[in-house]
């Protein structure tokens, strides 16, 4: 719009003071027509540097393309809504109650002053403690007033009544909310802020070495009763509740590849969807997992007269290759934990790790094999691969490469 422009009026207001005396001081105004409905607009400031600021601003955002009328700009409350509406039937219910902690207690506020419990039930319940007192933060802001500026101060004052961990995962939601909004609401949203306090240096997850984890799944492919629980994980790369709600319907020995659909929920139950979006994926199986499923196809527990978990839980013990009697139902994590993980690392004399390691090993090894960062996070079911690896790189070769630098490093 070439013939856009902006005109700074002034006049003389007058102001009654509080002495009953009346007092002189200048108004400006920011006069223009909208750019989209050529009605006529008037802004009024009371220091001219404002009006300036106005003026360039709206110029800028005329000239490239990005202007919104304000009135009609969400608050980043309503792009919270409309950001936590996307999520809703694509991440479990507990993944989804995190996120509405996080976005409501620490983005949309106010953030109530006090313990983390009194914060938490404030923010599930509205229950309000005596004498509560609150922070406004950025719920009330129009995503088109929303600066670079007041993101820093937000995060420093949540790093400030919460931890650096929750201003952290807050700032990363915030990120996703605003793409989302300057996606679908055609609204130009400010840059996040740089050089922001970082989290305290997190202690690294144990993990084996490849000689150790050789050594696991060697003696696993001779443990027919309890080696694939134990050895699962670290050829599949799995979160232990994905691995425990697996169906052997999702187990495609045709086109070799292993479905994550679903996972298990604490109780045993199944939850039809996966922790987040990405972990719905496919995940290819290399020679030895395929080995190792098929032979334990033969022996395990049926749910009646039917395959249905892929590791349920155990059933009575019958003579070699016949079936377990009695099983196929939901095998709790504690007792996957006692009764086939633990045992284990005792029994070979391994470090201990916890089941989720193993997922950490499988990420790490692939990695270390030079196998393309993009193609190690869509295998393990992670929406960017900076949560992978904090770089991105493209992905230009299938699974089935990366599945065999695997079973390399673990025979070697």
């Amino acid at each position: 719009m070439n013939d856009f422009n902006v005109s700074i009026t002034t006049a003389t207001r007058r102001r009654k003071l509080r002495d009953g005396t009346a007092a002189l001081y200048p108004q400006y105004y920011c006069e223009y027509r909208e750019p989209l409905t050529r009605k006529r607009r008037r802004r009024a400031f009371n220091r001219k540097k404002d009006a300036e600021a106005f003026r360039n601003t709206l110029l800028l955002k005329v000239a490239e393309g990005n202007y919104l009328d304000e009135r009609n700009s969400p608050t980043v409350a309503q792009a919270i809504e409309h950001w936590l509406l996307t999520k809703d039937g694509n991440v479990k219910p507990s993944t989804l109650m995190g996120y509405k902690v996080v976005v409501f207690g620490a983005i949309r506020g106010p953030l109530l002053v006090g313990s983390r419990q009194e914060r938490a039930d404030y923010t599930e319940t509205g229950s309000t403690p005596k004498n509560a007192r609150f922070i406004k933060l950025l719920g009330h802001i129009k995503l088109s007033d929303l600066t670079t500026a007041m993101i820093r101060v937000w995060h420093r004052t949540v790093t400030e009544q919460c931890g650096s961990y929750t201003a952290n995962r807050a700032k990363s939601h915030l990120k996703s909310i605003l793409a989302l909004a300057e996606e679908d609401f055609s609204i130009r949203v400010p840059s996040m802020p740089t050089g922001l306090a970082r989290m305290r240096h997190k202690v690294k997850k144990a993990i084996l070495t490849t000689e150790h984890i050789g050594k696991l799944i060697a003696a696993a492919k001779n443990d027919p009763e309890q080696g694939i629980y134990y050895a699962f994980a670290f050829l599949a790369g799995t979160r232990p509740s994905e691995q425990l709600g697996l169906l052997w319907s999702e187990v495609d020995f045709e086109r070799n590849v292993i479905r994550i659909r679903r996972i298990q929920e604490r109780d045993g139950s199944l939850a039809e969807m996966t922790k987040t979006e990405a972990g719905t994926r496919a995940i290819p199986m290399s020679a030895v997992l395929r080995e190792m499923l098929l032979a334990w196809r033969v022996r395990c527990p049926r749910l009646g007269k039917e395959l249905h978990r892929v590791f349920p839980g155990p059933g009575r013990l019958q003579e070699w290759p016949k079936p377990r009697l009695g099983g196929g139902g939901a095998l709790l994590y504690q007792n996957f934990r006692k009764r086939y993980w633990t045992p284990v690392f005792k029994t070979l004399g391994l470090p201990y790790v916890t089941p989720h390691s193993a997922r950490h090993s499988f990420i790490s090894t692939l990695q270390a094999q030079g196998i393309e960062i993009g193609l190690v996070a869509q295998i393990a079911g992670h929406a960017n691969p900076t949560v992978t690896l904090g770089h991105y790189t493209q992905a230009v070769r299938d699974g089935s490469a990366a599945i065999a630098a695997l079973d390399r490093a673990y025979s070697g």
